[in-house]
C-alpha cells in the first residue's frame, strides 16, 4: 500500500502557474516606444557618470536625476496617494581608489504602498548612472543605452504600469547612483532598509537587458539570464554541507519562482536560471541587497558585446566603441520588462512565504515529516520537492490547509520546501525547511 501511495505522488507533477486576467492586462500595455523613449532620453544627457555632478546645465548625472525624480513623481500623481518618491543621498568621500574625490551620490526611489499589514516589501531595481573607459572621467561622452538605460527604462514602465493597482505587498522602484564606482547606491539604500527594519522578500534587479545580439552576431532575442546567489549571507557552509542545500539559498528560490512565473506570464521569452551571484568575478546592485541579507536576482541579457560596454565612443581598428542606442532591441526589452512585471505583480498581489518550515527529525524514519507556521491570505499550501541532483522542483502535493505532512518519500535523497497559494491562484515563492527536533 506504502508503495502504491509513493508512486501515486512520483507521478503529480508541479502544478502550472495560474495566470491572473490584471496581470495580462498590464503586460499588455508595455510599449517598446515608451521604453525607447525613456531611453532617447537618458542618453541625452550624454554622460550619467557619478562624476558628472559638475557638468553644464542638461547634461550629466544632476540633470538625469532630476528628469528621473520629475518622470517619477508623474507617475506618483496617478497613484492616489500611494506611491511616494524621494531621493536617497549620501556624501561618499574619496577612497584613493575608484572615487578619486568627494562625490554626492543621488539615488531616486519612488515607494508603492501595499495594503498587507507588516510591510512585506519587494524591489524592482536598477541603475542609472553610465561610464567611460575610465570610470572616474565625468566629461567624456558616455550615453549608456543599454548599461544601463535599459534596465532604467524598463522600472519607469513598471512603475507606470503598476502605479494603479493595489498590491498586497509594498513595491520599492528604484534607480540607484554610482554602480560603476561600487554599488554604492544600492549599498546605501538596501542597508537603510535593514536598519530601518524593512521586510524586503525579493530585489528583482535589471542591468543590461536591452540587446538581443551577441559580440559574435549572434540572435538571441527569446532569453534572458536570472542570476542568484548559492550562499546567503551568514549561512555556515559546513551546516549547507551537511543539510545539502547549497542550491536552496533565498535568493535561489526567488530566481526559480521568477523563472516559473516570468515564463508562464511571456511565452516569447525564456528564463535561463544561472546558479551564480552574478557575471563571473563581476558584480550588480542586487548584491547590495544579498550583503544586506536580503533575497536578490539579476536579470542580463544571454550574451553581452563588450565592445559596446564600459568604453569611451570612437572607432578603432573598423569596431564601433561605445554603448549606443544603435544597438538597443526595444522590442526585446519590452519582453524583459512584461517578465519583470508579471513575476513582480504576482509576488506583490500572492501571499508571501512561510517564516518557518521544518523537517521533523526526533526520530529516524525513511518518510518525511513537515512542518510550517500559517501565512496571511492563504488558502492552503504546496509541498515542493525534488531529488537531490534535480536544479529546479519537480512535484508537489497540496495540502489545503494542513501546516503539518508526513510524506512516504526519504529525507536522504529527496529536498523539500513549502509555499502558500491563495484563493485566487497566485502562489507564493518556497521556503526551503530547517531540520527541527
Amino acid at each position: 500500500m506504502r508503495l502504491a501511495l509513493f508512486a501515486l505522488l512520483a507521478a503529480l507533477p508541479l502544478p502550472a502557474i495560474a495566470q491572473d486576467a490584471a496581470i495580462a492586462r498590464l503586460l499588455d500595455q508595455v510599449s517598446p516606444e515608451r521604453l525607447r523613449a525613456t531611453d532617447t532620453a537618458l542618453v541625452a544627457f550624454g554622460t550619467r557618470s557619478t562624476f558628472s555632478d559638475h557638468a553644464p546645465p542638461g547634461r550629466g548625472v544632476v540633470a538625469a536625476r532630476d528628469w528621473l525624480v520629475a518622470q517619477f513623481q508623474a507617475i506618483a500623481a496617478t497613484s492616489g496617494g500611494r506611491m511616494s518618491v524621494a531621493l536617497d543621498e549620501y556624501d561618499q568621500p574619496a577612497d584613493g581608489r575608484r572615487v578619486p574625490r568627494p562625490v554626492r551620490i543621488s539615488s531616486v526611489v519612488a515607494t508603492l504602498r501595499g495594503d498587507e499589514p507588516g510591510g512585506r516589501t519587494y524591489v524592482m531595481s536598477s541603475h542609472y548612472d553610465s561610464r567611460a573607459t575610465d570610470d572616474s572621467d565625468g566629461t567624456a561622452d558616455a550615453p549608456g543605452a543599454d548599461d544601463n538605460g535599459s534596465g532604467t527604462a524598463a522600472v519607469l514602465e513598471a512603475a507606470r504600469l503598476m502605479a494603479g493597482t493595489h498590491p498586497h505587498a509594498t513595491i520599492v522602484f528604484a534607480t540607484y547612483d554610482a554602480e560603476e564606482q561600487g554599488l554604492f547606491g544600492s549599498a546605501h539604500h538596501a542597508q537603510a532598509l535593514r536598519a530601518a527594519g524593512v521586510d524586503v522578500q525579493g530585489d528583482l534587479n535589471n542591468d543590461i537587458v536591452g540587446a538581443s545580439v551577441g559580440d559574435r552576431g549572434e540572435r538571441n532575442p527569446n532569453r534572458v539570464r536570472i542570476f542568484s546567489e548559492a550562499l546567503a549571507e551568514g549561512a555556515v557552509p559546513k551546516r549547507v554541507n551537511v543539510l545539502g542545500n547549497e542550491e536552496d539559498s533565498p535568493s535561489r528560490e526567488l530566481a526559480r519562482y521568477t523563472r516559473a512565473t516570468g515564463n508562464a506570464y511571456v511565452p516569447g521569452l525564456e528564463g535561463e536560471l544561472v546558479f551564480r551571484a552574478d557575471r563571473f568575478l563581476r558584480g550588480g546592485d542586487h548584491e547590495s541587497f544579498n550583503a544586506a541579507g536580503y533575497p536578490a536576482i539579476r536579470f542580463t541579457e544571454p550574451v553581452e558585446t563588450f565592445a559596446h560596454q564600459h568604453q569611451n565612443v570612437r572607432m578603432e581598428g573598423g569596431v564601433q566603441y561605445g554603448d549606443l542606442q544603435r544597438y538597443m532591441d526595444f522590442d526585446y526589452l519590452a519582453r524583459v520588462t512584461r517578465y519583470n512585471i508579471a513575476v513582480l505583480a504576482a509576488l506583490a498581489m500572492g501571499p508571501g512565504q512561510p517564516a518557518h518550515a521544518y523537517i521533523l527529525t526526533h526520530e529516524l524514519t525513511n518518510d518525511t515529516s513537515l512542518s510550517w507556521t500559517p501565512v496571511a491570505g492563504a488558502a492552503r499550501y504546496e509541498v515542493v520537492r525534488r531529488l537531490t541532483t534535480d536544479a529546479d522542483w519537480t512535484g508537489s502535493t497540496d495540502e489545503k490547509q494542513a501546516v503539518s505532512v508526513t510524506l512516504p518519500y526519504s529525507k536522504d535523497q529527496w529536498l523539500f520546501g513549502v509555499r502558500a497559494v491563495d484563493s485566487a491562484g497566485h502562489v507564493g515563492v518556497v521556503t526551503f525547511p530547517e531540520p527541527k527536533k
